[in-house]
């Protein structure tokens, strides 16, 4: 689909009346592929009466939104304010402005509708206290990087030859910053403290030389930790094209599929566990997975794992791996919480950094000034269908409110699917691919998503929520302006900016 092209179509299989969008759940027993599947059933979920258009929905009352049902949601009336409509620029903030009001970000808490949740005040979100100039950046200067040039080149690490065919297969050539300069040491068998944005290939930089090793070593076994079930799967295909044929199979342990499935492919003879912290005690504990069995560690964003809760789940697992290991640690970012993570768990480690800076300078970023939550939808669906809207990432703060939102745009017309935490597994796969593969043009999500996912040709990111943190922003906007395209980022703000 060509950038610009798009006009948003009423979607075939929803119905008029309001049904239930082809995302909102699964109707049959779906099994994930590949090696580390599973799979549970999830029953058809009841139809709602109703629904239908957002904006007919709001005319069924003044300032109610659900249709005037028990528990529908008062706000108030939107004003018109008499300047053109948002097309273009959105309202310019001086530099001066520090903070401001915004009402919590709670629309997907009401439980009377789309629209409400503003006035549980013990709910407010974090990110309200940001100061919003750092969400602006209008001056965009496209440069060419300069291409890093790099020592070796796939085929001159030492490694099989079956290896380097199927690294030849999946197109690699020349390796990226972080790959020529961990693989040689990695090979060598140092430990590693590796500092890359997302998108700089760690994948492989770690992948590539433990498969060797594997091969070398037929009793080696890796085990590989991180934060979220879209990048453990990320790996865990990666793996599989770097792998294909050489006898060395993986399994995928994570939340949202059956876990005595992953028992099942666990009991065969499995020397890659890719798996989120949660999903792998739970094993343990179980008895099925036994660490003292691995002798080579992989962190992989350790620290969004520390910002998700995970460092008592991290120091579980890692009191029952053997202490003469080999363990590789990588992070976007290395403060003193992920460097006290770290230090213990080293030997003598190899430390290469390939930091960028934290937001990219491709990326044109702006705000866009709501007075509410009505405003803001409707400003939502005009920007949706402007061209050059092409592939657009919408963030809500909350699983509920991202489901509600991506609902309510299909029943506009839009091509949208959701990925939150209450989605199971194969939905959450389901409607990453059809992202990824233009079959929907827009993907809704929570923080979930902001993380290790490389998504192409992302033309916005739209913060419709306010992000809880400015390190999640960085993060947000990150899907958009890769490989050297440009981007835009737009953050949505409620409330009259302060005098």
């Amino acid at each position: 689909m060509e950038q610009g092209s798009f006009r948003p179509a009423r979607l075939n299989n929803v119905s008029r009346s309001g049904g239930r969008p082809s995302y909102g759940g699964t109707r049959r027993a779906v099994v994930l592929g590949g090696i580390g599947g599973g799979g549970r059933y999830e029953p058809p979920r009841k139809r709602t009466k109703g629904g239908g258009n957002f904006a007919a929905r709001l005319d069924r009352g003044p300032g109610v939104i659900g249709g005037g049902e028990k528990g529908a949601t008062r706000i108030p009336e939107a004003r018109h304010s008499g300047g053109r409509s948002f097309g273009g620029r959105p309202q310019h903030v001086g530099t001066e402005e520090r903070s401001f009001h915004a009402r919590s970000s709670g629309y997907g808490n009401s439980r009377g509708g789309f629209g409400g949740g503003g006035r549980n005040r013990g709910n407010r979100n974090p990110g309200e206290n940001i100061d919003v100039t750092r969400f602006v950046n209008r001056s965009v200067t496209v440069e060419e990087e300069k291409p890093y040039l790099p020592t070796n080149q796939f085929s001159d690490f030492a490694i099989d030859e079956r290896l380097k065919k199927n690294i030849t297969q999946k197109g690699y050539v020349i390796p990226t910053a972080i790959q020529d300069q961990c693989i040689p040491a990695v090979l060598k068998g140092s430990d590693m403290v590796g500092i890359a944005n997302t998108g700089e290939g760690k994948t492989a930089a770690f992948l590539v030389p433990l498969i060797n090793k594997m091969l070398h070593h037929p009793d080696a076994k890796v085990l590989v930790v991180v934060p979220t079930r879209e990048l453990a799967l990320q790996i865990d295909e990666e793996f599989m094209g770097f792998s294909r044929g050489l006898g060395i199979y993986s399994v995928l342990l994570v939340g949202g599929v059956s876990i005595h499935m992953q028992i099942e492919r666990l009991r065969r003879k499995v020397r890659m566990v890719i798996g989120t912290p949660g999903r792998l005690k739970d094993l343990i504990e179980r008895r099925e997975l036994h660490l003292s069995e691995f002798h080579n560690l992989v962190l992989d964003e350790a620290d969004r794992m520390l910002d998700m809760g995970f460092i008592n789940d991290i120091k579980y697992l890692i009191a029952r791996l053997p202490r003469e290991r080999h363990t590789l640690f990588f992070s976007a970012t290395f403060s003193k919480e992920v460097e006290t993570l770290a230090k213990p768990l080293l030997q003598d480690p190899v430390r290469v950094s390939v930091k960028k800076q934290d937001t990219a300078k491709n990326v044109e970023q702006d705000i866009i000034r709501v007075r509410d939550k009505t405003e803001k939808f409707t400003k939502l669906c005009g920007l949706l269908k402007e061209p050059g809207f092409g592939k657009v990432l919408i963030f809500g703060r909350t699983k509920h409110g991202v489901e509600k939102l991506a609902q309510v745009l299909s029943r506009e017309g839009f091509r949208a699917a959701s990925i939150h935490g209450n989605k199971s597994q194969p939905q959450r796969q389901r409607a990453l691919k059809d992202f990824k593969e233009n079959r929907v043009q827009i993907l809704v999500a929570t923080d979930v998503a902001a993380r290790g996912l490389d998504i192409p040709n992302v033309t916005h990111v739209i913060n419709y929520d306010v992000p809880s943190s400015f390190d999640d922003y960085v993060h947000r906007i990150g899907r958009t302006g890769r490989a050297g395209k440009r981007g835009n980022a737009l953050t949505f703000v409620e409330g009259e900016p302060r005098r």
